[in-house]
């Protein structure tokens, strides 16, 4: 038979339990409230974040020796351009793979890519870009770039393209994620668990805990014209200017004034609406476009390592950031 003493804690014992749960559930809750927010894994999106300049190139060789050269090469982001270059999804994988630098991953404590990948895909905007999408994103790239878009709906397109369906309580549903769902060769590029990587796999800014870019190109008349509404479209990252396009479609010479005034509306879109603008650009236009408002700067094609060139462009900006 309990004795007094036992049956009041008996009684008592429930009450106890649920006010440890709560204090338990307070605590962790002042503990993630305190914490920093969690680091990003695309050097690219952590350099625009914090509202630095980023600095990259662009290649057509997927061979395992540019991979590991470019990966070295302090570089922010590399796009492999697939518009103009074969649709290669195999080689592509191959360059991914010599992009992974053990000795940095363990140098800095963080399974964070040293260079941003990103995949230049060869749909327009005019088509579905779907399929390509979705082989790009699967294999672990951290960002598409889109050609020749030129209306609001085909840049939501393009973003939900690289969205997963959100769940019901999710902060960010709109656009609604059309991509299906086959993490397990990107959660093992990225180095995360396949539900870490779904967490991480949502275009920033729209998530700002998101580690995919969805980089719309601006090419034509059209799409200048359009302009304010594609940078109001949420999940669209920033813009890449296409200058020779752009005065192809203007039917003018390439250094036509028209032209420029052309950039120029973009890049002012961009800047309203906090969004970034990213264009290719020598050595000696290199400080010009970083003052005209341009936050990502590539220096050119690269292959087999950086070509003079390129490495002065990326010299020169670095110079004006610094």
């Amino acid at each position: 038979m309990p004795t007094r003493r036992s049956h009041h804690t008996a009684h008592s014992l429930p009450g106890f339990l649920t006010a440890l749960c709560v204090l338990a559930t307070h605590l962790a809750w002042v503990t993630a409230a305190t914490q920093p927010p969690e680091e990003h894994l695309s050097p690219l999106i952590a350099k625009l974040a914090a509202g630095d300049l980023a600095f990259g190139v662009s290649t057509y060789d997927l061979s395992l020796e540019n991979a590991r050269s470019l990966g070295r090469s302090d570089l922010d982001y590399v796009y492999v351009d697939m518009e103009h270059g074969p649709m290669d999804f195999v080689a592509l994988q191959t360059f991914l793979l010599g992009l992974t630098d053990r000795a940095a991953v363990a140098e800095q404590g963080s399974v964070a890519q040293t260079v941003t990948p990103l995949v230049r895909l060869a749909p327009y905007g005019r088509e579905s870009p779907h399929w390509a999408a979705k082989q790009a994103l699967d294999i672990g790239v951290m960002g598409l770039i889109f050609p020749a878009i030129e209306t609001a709906d085909q840049a939501r397109r393009a973003v939900q393209s690289m969205r997963y369906p959100q769940r019901r309580d999710a902060r960010y549903p709109e656009p609604r994620g059309l991509r299906g769902s086959g993490p397990t060769a990107a959660a093992w590029f990225w180095g995360l668990s396949t539900a870490d990587y779904v967490r991480h796999a949502d275009t920033w800014p729209l998530n700002p805990a998101g580690d995919l870019m969805a980089l719309m190109m601006i090419e034509s008349t059209e799409a200048v014209r359009n302009v304010e509404a594609i940078a109001a479209v949420p999940g669209v990252a920033g813009f890449y200017l296409g200058p020779s396009d752009l005065s192809n479609s203007l039917g003018v010479a390439r250094d036509d004034p028209g032209v420029e005034a052309a950039i120029q509306t973009v890049v002012d879109a961009c800047v309203r609406h906090g969004i970034a603008c990213g264009i290719t650009a020598s050595e000696v236009d290199m400080p010009r476009r970083i003052a005209q408002g341009f936050t990502i700067l590539g220096g050119g094609r690269a292959g087999g390592g950086l070509p003079t060139a390129v490495d002065a462009a990326l010299s020169a900006g670095r110079a004006v950031r610094d």
